[in-house]
């Protein structure tokens, strides 16, 4: 784990030093909306649920992406939990890589089929609407930020994702949990058995831009850009969940 703590203390640096995604707000590095003052993640036994946490110094939330009307450059906002679970907890087959909890927001497309996030039975419109995704990430220096999401040839590799992933060839679930934002808070709910009821885990809590890229054979589909608050400070992952 203390290789992974050090990848994701290269992606703040990185993030800091090189050039940011094309299509990022200038606003997100100085908003209040996405400095973290607190995180948690809560066990609560009566519900079997877990209750993923971060609250920032604005309001939650509240910051969301300007739609730059294609896939290609699409930006993506995230409120992310980065823990020690493995990808075999939430779906995946066995895969090297850091298993993320991403509470999301992009407008430019939907990428939750299943799900009707704002309720007018049009299932493919909610990108914008914030929610949620497993994601397994990996150090990629081709990306200001460090990372990206884990992807995989489907033509050549044969992988297990859990079924409500969103059909893109990568390490990326779309399951369908409550995000809840209110005012300084934003969470979500996770039912334990999601989770192969772990409840015993480390994690952290980051604030981060991403970006599609859907042209650029050099550059990942969906990389990390931008870092703009990580909760402990370092992401050495010393959080613990509450029960």
């Amino acid at each position: 784990m203390r290789q992974y703590s050090l990848i994701l203390v290269f992606a703040i640096i990185a993030s800091l030093a090189l050039a940011q995604g094309q299509n990022e707000d200038p606003s997100f590095s100085s908003s209040k909306d996405l400095v973290i003052t607190h995180a948690s993640v809560t066990f609560d036994d009566r519900l079997d649920q877990l209750i993923f946490s971060i609250e920032v110094e604005g309001k939650a939330g509240a910051a969301t992406p300007k739609a730059v009307g294609q896939l290609d450059g699409a930006p993506v906002l995230g409120y992310v939990f980065p823990t020690n679970l493995k990808p075999t907890d939430v779906g995946f087959g066995s895969t090297e890589g850091i298993v993320a909890l991403a509470l999301t927001s992009h407008p430019d497309f939907d990428d939750t089929p299943l799900w009707d996030e704002n309720s007018d039975q049009d299932f493919a419109n909610d990108g914008l609407i914030w929610h949620p995704h497993w994601v397994v990430l990996r150090e990629d220096k081709r990306v200001a930020g460090g990372l990206s999401i884990k992807q995989f040839n489907p033509e050549t590799e044969q992988v297990q994702l859990p079924p409500t992933n969103p059909g893109m060839p990568m390490y990326m679930d779309s399951p369908g949990f409550p995000v809840i934002t209110d005012g300084q808070v934003i969470r979500v709910v996770v039912p334990a058995y999601r989770m192969n009821n772990r409840t015993d885990f480390s994690f952290d809590a980051v604030t981060a831009y991403m970006q599609v890229n859907g042209s650029k054979k050099d550059l990942p589909m969906l990389g990390v850009y931008a870092v703009y608050s990580v909760a402990s400070g370092d992401l050495s992952l010393p959080y613990k969940v509450a029960q």
